[in-house]
């Protein structure tokens, strides 16, 4: 015979698990693009081989060249340290990008010291003045994720998304939603 208590405990693992499923077999969550930029962006980091960045990089970068050369951002924050043994950190390789495009180098700064988005939102937050609205330009799959921790540290942010490339990992789609999920079941911890 099943007690009471155990069978009662069950339903809501069973319900999380149920929701759970059902989140990660989703395509993709989306966090709706700004119309509207702020004037700060801060271009969240991907990766940068021998000085140049990585497709997925280049695609966040690009797009905050566009929301530059549409008006009204007067400022862009590229965040991004670099691997043990690597001559460049992201952020450096970003802004240099940038400044070959055409952005004045007075409008660019580069966060270098940061390994995970935590920290290149804690790090890139230091370089701005106290209370500085800011846009995070990042990809699709990693939007809902980066804006969550921007505002569980207390930043007033917004996102504009970079499209995802038609060959993205189903890994990192994966990653990105596991870890949405772990945050909504156990809160963001930082």
């Amino acid at each position: 015979m099943r007690s009471r208590g155990a069978t009662v405990s069950l339903v809501p693992l069973g319900v999380l698990a149920v929701l759970a499923v059902g989140f990660l077999a989703l395509p993709n969550l989306r966090v709706p693009n700004t119309d509207q930029p702020h004037a700060t962006l801060i271009v969240l980091g991907a990766a940068q081989y021998a000085g140049r960045p990585s497709p997925a990089f280049q695609r966040r970068l690009n797009h905050a060249l566009a929301l530059y050369q549409g008006g009204g951002v007067s400022q862009i924050v590229v965040t991004g340290g670099r691997r043990p043994g690597d001559p460049f950190s992201e952020g450096e390789v970003g802004q240099a990008y940038l400044k070959n495009h055409g952005i004045p180098a007075s409008a660019l700064l580069a966060e270098t010291r940061s390994r995970t988005t935590v920290e290149n939102l804690r790090f890139a937050r230091t370089m701005l003045p106290p209370r500085t609205p800011i846009t995070l330009v990042t990809d699709e799959a990693h939007a809902p994720r980066a804006l969550a921790l921007a505002r569980a540290l207390g930043i007033e942010a917004n996102v504009s998304a970079s499209p995802l490339s038609k060959g993205v990992s189903r890994s990192y789609l994966l990653r990105e939603k596991v870890a949405l999920v772990a945050y909504a079941l156990i809160g963001i911890r930082l």
